[in-house]
């Protein structure tokens, strides 16, 4: 749905007065800005402005709101659950060119950027100052977006999520005012937690344009593994006993089968095609030993095979960009395929339950889903990599999707553990939180009561 063409003549005359031409309607533009890594069908916005500052998008918020225009905010366009989809048209305000990292205080272990930074570049950054940024979601998102979303990734299971690492966030209301959420102090009891609010709205309840991050020192040493296992529920019950043990691993990843076939042809790897897990352990010297061999112990119980390791820093780079390269691997297994990516995140002690009857519903199936999964807190991914001609292999994925949520929120987990709602989970969360959805309107109509902050998503 697209505005009215006066109407949209209108905001477009107000923001180039503002803008000049970082204000466009240029088609191209258009569809790239209406369109993520998600499976659902692109919806552009009317109009896409790329902003500078703060001041700038406060400014483009207030036409907005004047006219009541839907503001749709984009980062990288690196989501997969359709939250950049400018479903009811409006404008698309683009934060990528909001890259400046303002502020590193190395004493302090924070720093503060705009949101259009990208994560690799901010550590490129840090790397001389001994510290970096460890939340690691795969693709190269921008930090205002892994605010939004509530990123987390390969290293959560020790540094935490976007959740625990933001300690104050400059936000655009819809009706243009611009406020911190805190500050820089590592605990407040200041009121309500401002700052949690907005982390994961998906720009529904305002807009981020500066945030300020916990930094962590880098490891004096680090050290990567893999080791393969005949079947899947080994391989799960090693990381379950893993964690309750108490090691302090940095990452700890499952890959099935398919997963592993993939990116060994994707990536030029030559790994063993079973459940594998991709491991990485940081401290000093003596404690990566230290935990690589206590792993080990745990994992050879549960008969393991292969373990090998390696301190080498272009080893290690290998082996996690092939498993950034997931994705990727898995579309390369057909020709012209579409990928559908789905995620659920349960209790640890039901990760090996959850897989393992997800495992069953696609050994039924005639779909190929490899899993991989953030197991070390229970998060674990299907791609399902599909023929956008044949609708019924999407019924298939939609029917096996809903079996897969359906069973987390009965194991007492979320229907996503990183992804977000977007358009994609919207219909689970009532089921998920009950009355708290309830809540979360009241929120959105207080903060928002004309509803144009990116609205269809989440409620």
């Amino acid at each position: 749905m697209s505005l009215h063409p006066e109407k949209l003549e209108t905001v477009k005359s107000k923001l180039q007065k503002i803008l000049g031409d970082r204000c466009t309607t240029a088609h191209s533009v258009l569809h790239q800005h209406g369109t993520d890594e998600s499976w659902h069908i692109p919806c552009p916005p009317d109009i896409v402005c790329f902003a500078h500052s703060t001041e700038e998008v406060s400014r483009i918020v207030k036409i907005c709101a004047d006219n009541q225009v839907p503001i749709i905010p984009f980062g990288a366009g690196t989501s997969l659950e359709g939250h950049i989809n400018a479903v009811e048209g409006g404008v698309c305000i683009d934060l990528g060119q909001m890259n400046e990292i303002l502020k590193v205080n190395t004493e302090d272990l924070d720093c503060t950027v705009q949101p259009g930074v990208r994560r690799k570049q901010l550590n490129e950054y840090l790397r001389d100052t001994g510290l970096f940024f460890p939340i690691d979601p795969g693709a190269d998102a921008s930090i205002g977006g892994m605010a939004s979303t509530r990123a987390s990734g390969t290293n959560a299971v020790r540094y935490g999520t976007m959740r625990e690492n933001i300690l104050n966030l400059t936000v655009v209301l819809p009706d243009g005012k611009i406020i911190k959420t805190g500050g820089r102090a590592k605990k407040s009891a200041a009121g309500y937690d401002l700052t949690k609010l907005y982390i994961g709205s998906e720009g529904t309840l305002g807009i981020i344009t500066e945030i300020t991050l916990r930094l962590y020192g880098i490891p004096e040493a680090i050290a990567a593994a893999t080791v393969s296992f005949e079947d899947i529920e080994n391989a799960v019950q090693s990381v379950i006993l893993t964690i309750q043990t108490g090691v302090p691993i940095a990452r700890i990843e499952l890959l099935d089968d398919v997963q592993v076939d993939a990116i060994n042809k994707y990536s030029g790897l030559d790994l063993p095609v079973q459940p594998l897990l991709f491991l990485e352990f940081h401290g000093s010297e003596q404690g990566v030993k230290e935990q690589s061999e206590m792993v080990r112990s745990i994992c050879d119980d549960f008969g393991a095979r292969d373990f090998t390791w390696t301190v080498q820093a272009e080893d290690r780079t290998k082996l996690w960009q092939a498993r950034h390269d997931a994705a990727y691997a898995a579309k390369a297994l057909r020709p012209n395929a579409s990928i559908w990516a789905t995620d659920v995140c349960v209790p640890i002690s039901r990760l090996a339950d959850c897989i393992m009857q997800t495992k069953a519903d696609l050994d039924e199936s005639d779909l190929i889903a490899p899993i991989v999964g953030h197991v070390g807190d229970g998060n674990f991914h299907l791609a399902f990599v599909l023929d956008k001609d044949r609708p019924e292999e999407f019924e298939e994925a939609e029917r096996i999707n809903g079996r897969l949520i359906q069973r987390a929120l009965e194991m007492e987990g979320t229907c996503t553990g990183e992804h977000g709602v977007g358009l994609g989970k919207r219909k689970y969360l009532k089921q998920e939180l009950g009355d708290a959805v309830d809540v979360m309107r009241a929120l959105k109509m207080a903060l928002d009561p004309q509803n144009i902050m990116n609205p269809g998503k989440i409620i």
